[in-house]
Formats: C-alpha cells, sequence, structure tokens
C-alpha cells in the first residue's frame, strides 16, 4: 500500500498510467469485451485486469491520477448501445459522474459506434479490463499533460 494513492491502483496499472504519453488513449472496457484480443494490437501489448470492481470503482481510481486531454475536443469516449446511439445505459451514467467529479464539470462522453470502438481501442496505448458484467461499459480515455516547471 502506499500513501494517498487509490489501493485499486496495481503497479501494473500505474506503469500503464504513467508509460502513457500525451495524446495516448486507455480502453476501459467491461468484462464481455474482446479484450485480450484487442490488447495484443495497443503499442503496449497489455491487458490490465481489475476483477471484482465495478466500472464505476476503476474509473474513480484511474480519473484518480490520469489527467484528460483538454486540447482534443473528444478526449472521453464511449461505446454506443447499437441500435440507439443516444441511450446512456446505468453503466455509462455512472461513469459519467466520475468524470464530471475528477474534472470538476461537466465533461462530454462523445459515443462511438460498437465496430469502430474496436478498431480505436486497438490504437490505444493498453486495455484495462473490469469484472463489471453490464455490457456498453467501454470507454476510451485521451491522457492529458500535468505542466509545470522541471525539479
Amino acid at each position: 500500500m502506499l500513501k494517498n494513492l487509490d489501493p485499486v491502483l496495481s503497479a501494473d496499472l500505474l506503469w500503464v498510467l504513467a508509460a502513457m504519453g500525451h495524446g495516448d488513449d486507455l480502453a476501459l472496457v467491461d468484462a464481455n469485451h474482446p479484450a485480450e484480443t484487442i490488447a495484443s494490437s495497443t503499442t503496449s501489448g497489455r491487458l490490465i485486469r481489475l476483477p471484482g470492481l465495478t466500472m464505476q470503482r476503476a474509473a474513480r481510481a484511474i480519473l484518480s491520477v490520469l489527467p484528460i486531454d483538454d486540447f482534443e475536443p473528444e478526449p472521453l469516449r464511449r461505446m454506443e448501445v447499437v441500435g440507439n446511439a443516444a441511450a446512456l445505459p446505468d453503466v455509462q451514467r455512472a461513469v459519467q459522474g466520475e468524470i464530471d467529479a475528477a474534472l470538476g464539470r461537466p465533461a462530454q462522453l462523445a459515443g462511438i459506434e460498437r465496430f469502430a470502438f474496436y478498431a480505436a481501442a486497438r490504437g490505444a496505448f493498453a486495455v484495462v479490463q473490469v469484472g463489471d458484467p453490464r455490457p456498453y461499459g467501454c470507454f476510451l480515455l485521451r491522457k492529458g499533460v500535468i505542466a509545470g516547471e522541471p525539479g
């Protein structure tokens, strides 16, 4: 355990989050997602598993340390419900709440069609799979920067 770090943030997950660069995407996906297949195509080739967690809990931990890109118009994306792109399942509303809390303001979760999401996830830095079985709990989070002076 480390002070002031959410215990959900495993060593492997912290490595992935720290190794990502500005503009890299993290695919945060549910238990139904073909995560192993997609993770093998990512930059890191890594799949980080967080079994037994809800998507909301995992998102809270990740967003506690991951800056979100504010140079891009759509740095936060969600998989659209097939046949009803405007629908927001409970899992997506829960993650939306975590995003808004982490950023301190409302932020848009842009929708991406299912197969376009899979393609975008293949281009991500890494995949984090949560044990949450609710469908459409699939998100892309684009890393931003923390600017400051060296030292």
